[in-house]
């Protein structure tokens, strides 16, 4: 039984008009914060464009780590030389593969993580790199290698190339048992 009943001739008294128009609106705001099918899938993967030498396994690995976590790699199957030198990265910083990703190059076995911490915070610099190729670092760290873990640091390449700073550092594991 309503609270407030219509008026004589049937028409809805003021309270009773407010009191549909505050459901209705309610209604609404509940629908409206239903998730819609677009945003129900989650996150949409970051784009991530990578250049590698075809015949190596530990690149596919890392780009297989980063595809893992997040990343849409576009992979050229043209080795990195080029490109490297091309975005200025110095040989002495180089690897086996290189990536561009969010206006960033990103040279070598850089961590997922890292990689994402830096897209977050939005540094001035030309990007990350890990020099030669650590073993367990994501692409170094296959089954194949035993389980070791060597020290490594993430560089925060400054933009032009000739400074850089660390901007992760994962220390060895213990020998596995």
């Amino acid at each position: 039984m309503p609270l407030t009943p219509p008026a004589a001739d049937g028409t809805p008294t003021p309270l009773a008009a407010r009191r549909r128009a505050l459901h209705g609106i309610a209604a609404w705001g509940a629908a409206a914060a239903l998730p819609w099918p677009a945003f129900a899938a989650g996150p949409q993967p970051t784009a991530i464009e990578v250049w590698k030498d075809p015949s190596c396994g530990c690149c596919q690995d890392w780009v297989d780590h980063m595809q893992a976590n997040g990343f849409r790699a576009t992979v050229h199957e043209t080795g990195n030389a080029a490109v490297r030198s091309r975005l200025g990265l110095p040989q002495k910083l180089g690897s086996c593969h290189t990536a561009l990703v969010g206006g960033y190059l990103i040279e070598g076995h850089v961590p997922a993580a890292d990689v994402q911490r830096l897209l977050r915070e939005k540094p001035k610099a030309l990007g990350l790199a890990v020099p030669g190729m650590p073993l367990g670092s994501p692409g170094m760290d296959g089954a194949i290698y035993g389980g070791r873990k060597d020290a490594y640091d993430v560089l925060l390449v400054a933009q032009g190339g000739a400074s850089t700073r660390v901007f992760s550092h994962y220390p060895p594991s213990k020998e596995p048992a």
